[in-house]
This record gives C-alpha cells, sequence and structure tokens, in this order.
C-alpha cells in the first residue's frame, strides 16, 4: 500500500514541471510476536525504511515564453519561503506589478546576494545561460542556482519545493544551464508507471490469496479438531 501510494503520486505529477518521482528503500521488519514464536527462524516482513527522490534530468520543452526558464545540470533555483530558502526545479516564473519575480505561488525569486529579483515589467527580460539577468543590456544580477553534494537532504515541501534538512550548505551549481523559453518537464515516465502499477497490484492480490489460503487453513483446522 506504500509503495502504491508512492507510484499514484508519481504518476499524478507525471506532467507537472520540474518534478522528480520518489522511490523507495526496503528493509525487513520483525514483529514481537515472531520473536517469541518457537521457530527457530522468526518470519521477517518487507517494509519501506524510507523513501528517495530520483533528481535526473526531464525533458527540456520549448514554451517560448521569455519567464521559463529550463535548467540542465544538478542545480536548483532558490525561492524565498517563509521560514527561509526553499529550492525547486520548476522555472515557470511571473513577473508582478511591482517587478518581483516570483514562482508559480508568488514566492520571490532570489539572487546571489540572497536579495529578490527586481525587474521593470514594461521591459524584455534577457537571462543567460549562466543565470545573469539583464534587461535593455543593463545587467541587474544573477539568479542564485545552487546544488547539494548529498541530495537525501532534501526533504519535498509541497507544491514542487525542497526544504535543505541537512547541515550541508548549498554550494554554487557547476555545470548548470539555464535555458530561457523552455521548462523541465517531469522525469516520470508514465508508461514506466503503468508497468509498476501493475505489478504493485499483482502482488497485492498475491498477499490477498495468502490471506485467504491462511484463513481457510484456520477454520479447517478449528473444524477438525472440533469433530475430532
Amino acid at each position: 500500500m506504500q509503495s502504491l501510494e508512492l507510484l499514484a503520486n508519481n504518476m499524478a505529477n507525471a506532467s507537472t514541471n520540474g518534478f522528480k518521482g520518489d522511490g523507495e528503500f526496503y528493509t525487513t521488519y520483525t514483529s514481537e510476536a515472531a520473536d517469541l514464536d518457537a521457530t527457530d527462524v522468526p518470519t521477517k516482513l518487507p517494509m519501506i525504511q524510507r523513501q528517495w527522490t530520483d533528481f535526473a534530468q526531464g525533458l527540456l520543452e520549448p514554451t517560448n515564453n521569455p519567464l521559463d526558464f529550463g535548467l540542465q545540470g544538478k542545480g536548483l533555483f532558490t525561492v524565498q519561503g517563509a521560514d527561509g530558502p526553499l529550492y525547486t526545479r520548476n522555472g515557470n516564473f511571473h513577473v508582478l506589478a511591482d517587478g518581483s519575480l516570483t514562482a508559480t505561488d508568488g514566492l520571490p525569486v532570489l539572487m546571489q546576494d540572497d536579495q529578490p529579483v527586481k525587474l521593470d515589467p514594461t521591459l524584455p527580460l534577457e537571462v543567460s545561460p549562466d543565470g545573469e539577468i539583464k534587461q535593455q543590456g543593463q545587467t541587474l544580477g544573477q539568479l542564485k542556482i545552487v546544488q547539494f553534494k548529498d541530495t537525501s537532504a532534501l526533504l519535498k515541501q509541497g507544491s514542487n519545493y525542497y526544504r535543505n534538512t541537512g547541515d550541508q550548505p548549498p554550494a554554487d551549481a557547476v555545470n548548470t544551464t539555464v535555458h530561457q523559453g523552455k521548462i523541465e518537464g517531469s522525469n516520470v515516465s508514465a508508461a514506466h508507471g503503468a508497468v509498476r502499477l501493475v505489478g504493485v497490484m499483482r502482488q497485492f492480490e498475491m498477499m490477498q490469496k495468502a490471506i485467504s489460503i491462511s484463513n481457510d487453513m484456520g477454520r479447517k483446522a478449528i473444524e477438525e479438531v472440533a469433530k475430532v
């Protein structure tokens, strides 16, 4: 059921810009009842220890929207959240009437100096491959694009954001290119998700059948003992 929930969430976000799919790490679980069992080898059951995020590159899709920025590489955009910086791969940005460059939900996009990006909303915007922002040839700043050596410290925050939960500070992104007028799609394959969904459902049916057989065996044993 846990695997099914992760898979369903992946498939629901197969068309979400910059979304990264989740997988699961398994471990074994031995219940107290199994430890007290008379057999020498207690029964162990598989369980999900924790989930992990696949940060593989998604497909860059052209949109011809000058406010769409697609990242190629391991970098993440930085935005100012209510409780600190958040990170995202979704480069679908907007310009407010006051000139603020924001993410889809209105959180301000940050520059290298940790200040929000401020633009002239009446002028066209140019962003170079290294994230430098220009209007009419004048440099306004550079987008703060960072990367993490250990991505396991990044926890999904919702709305396609990540929060740094580790002690590792973000570093300036290297080998990361900004593509203006393009957007990174989800790295979740709907076809692969459908195949996995069939596999998970088959496993679920097998477990249900095993429980049913166990119940039948228990009922038969009670009936036979009762006859004796």
